[in-house]
């Protein structure tokens, strides 16, 4: 810290906060530890009585806390993203466009357990609209170790550890099962269900075919959606244990490969997922249980932003969607970033 005078302090970091006040008018901080002067700040200052300041003395091997937010920054910044200007050590990272928001989560924690610093963001694999806030960066000291942000930056090895995949336009086509709804003993109301959540995408329906608990009946359905274009393929109903339930023995029918049969979420345990290679495409082909119907949020709203972005889904995906896979139906969410998304 040293003392210079105030119409030299230009570019100069504060090392204290400068108070203002105004008669009748106005008592407060008007410029705070950590902001550096500016050509138009030097007539304040002189009016608030300041013909002196102490500022930050740049040492060699120290960086400043803007500095040191913006390293963190483009870390974490990638396509799609834009920041704001760093400020008291702080920039904000927000979304140009809808899409599947994307994080390496090991990355993060290895950034954030290096101490004074700190990267704050969003669940990945969760649907963002353009303008959501994505991420936050700060530099907790006023200065900070260059050698502290350079074990940041080999961290992350040149690769931003946030990604945001767009969605892309999909061709869907549902197959609802169940001699129930085939034989017209009930309307059908699983597909207006899907039907509402798919709006929320680009998507084209194709068409809904109904079709009874008959193997060979719900296969050609399925393969005349994928003969039609369908990037998408949707199948609700007989999805159980139940011996009259054909639909994952259809879906497996179909040469698709089965990525899982069954997910650690409730409610959606009994999610089926596969992939249908038709020459370059894989086309994922889903076998929805009952609760999508009538459940607000489920396994399908965790999976349906990966898919509408091409992001391809493991088995090893679905095993880690454990933790937190319990919906607690909360009136208001109580973690709006949990995998449900946006809560009942």
């Amino acid at each position: 810290m040293k003392r210079i005078k105030t119409i030299d302090a230009v570019g100069h970091v504060l090392c204290h906060d400068i108070t203002q006040i105004i008669k009748d008018q106005k008592k407060g901080v008007v410029f705070k530890k950590g902001h550096v002067v500016r050509e138009e700040d030097i007539p304040i200052l002189l009016s608030v009585g300041k013909e002196n300041l102490y500022v930050w003395e740049k040492q060699e091997g120290m960086l400043h806390e803007d500095e040191g937010a913006q390293i963190l920054c483009e870390i974490c910044k990638n396509e799609y993203m834009i920041s704001t200007e760093a400020r008291e050590g702080k920039i904000e990272i927000f979304a140009q466009r809808d899409g599947l928001f994307k994080l390496d989560i090991d990355r993060l924690y290895q950034i954030n357990n290096l101490g004074d610093m700190i990267i704050a963001t969003r669940h990945g694999n969760t649907s963002v609209k353009k303008g959501d806030k994505l991420a936050g960066t700060r530099v907790i000291p006023l200065i900070i170790e260059e050698e502290k942000m350079k074990k940041a930056q080999q961290i992350a090895n040149n690769k931003p550890i946030m990604k945001l995949l767009p969605f892309r336009h999909k061709k869907v086509g549902i197959v609802t099962t169940g001699s129930e709804v085939y034989k017209g003993r009930i309307k059908d109301t699983f597909g207006p269900v899907i039907i509402e959540k798919l709006e929320e995408y680009d998507t084209e329906i194709l068409g809904q075919t109904l079709v009874d608990d008959d193997r060979i009946m719900i296969v050609d359905s399925i393969m005349k959606y994928i003969e039609k274009g369908a990037d998408l393929v949707i199948c609700t109903g007989g999805m159980s244990v139940d011996p009259d339930d054909r639909t994952p023995a259809a879906i497996r029918d179909t040469g698709a490969e089965i990525i899982t049969y069954g997910a650690p979420v409730l409610p959606g345990a009994m999610l089926l997922l596969s992939y249908y290679k038709d020459g370059q495409r894989k086309i994922p082909i889903l076998g929805l249980p009952g609760c999508v119907m009538y459940s607000k949020r489920t396994i399908f709203d965790i999976l349906l932003p990966r898919i509408m972005a091409d992001d391809p889904i493991a088995k090893s995906d679905i095993s880690k969607l454990g933790v937190g896979g319990l919906c607690l139906n909360c009136e208001i969410c109580i973690y709006p970033n949990c995998g449900f998304g946006k809560g009942i």
